[in-house]
């Protein structure tokens, strides 16, 4: 008979390997894929660009359809991916909604791979 082991959830998560260096466990890994996901397509990396860009350092989604040449509901679709994976943030004045980077975002996206 073998006994159970109980694991924590927060040590369950993570592992070391033989160095005891800490690996990706699978939670973080899923959200880091989640983010590189957002990032894997050409229009949302237009989006992020044309945001960055924009006056104020924001833009209403009726300015993000001209120069992607893209539908309204498609370039929503993006920005709600975009969101989602915590590179923007959406703020809804009357009928439209503008988008704005989250601060650090960037910089934070550009270390995950170093910390990997």
């Amino acid at each position: 008979m073998t006994a159970l082991q109980i694991v924590e959830p927060a040590a369950a998560d993570a592992c070391c390997t033989s160095s005891g260096l800490p690996v990706l466990g699978a939670e973080e890994a899923q959200g880091k894929a989640q983010l590189f996901k957002a990032l894997a397509d050409p229009n949302r990396l237009r989006l992020l660009s044309i945001v960055k860009a924009s006056d104020g350092g924001e833009a209403c989604v009726c300015d993000l359809t001209e120069p992607l040449d893209l539908g309204q509901p498609t370039v929503s679709h993006h920005l709600k991916i975009l969101v989602d994976a915590g590179l923007l943030r959406r703020e809804k004045r009357g009928t439209w909604a503008y988008y704005s980077l989250v601060p650090g975002a960037l910089e934070r996206t550009a270390g995950v791979l170093s910390d990997l």
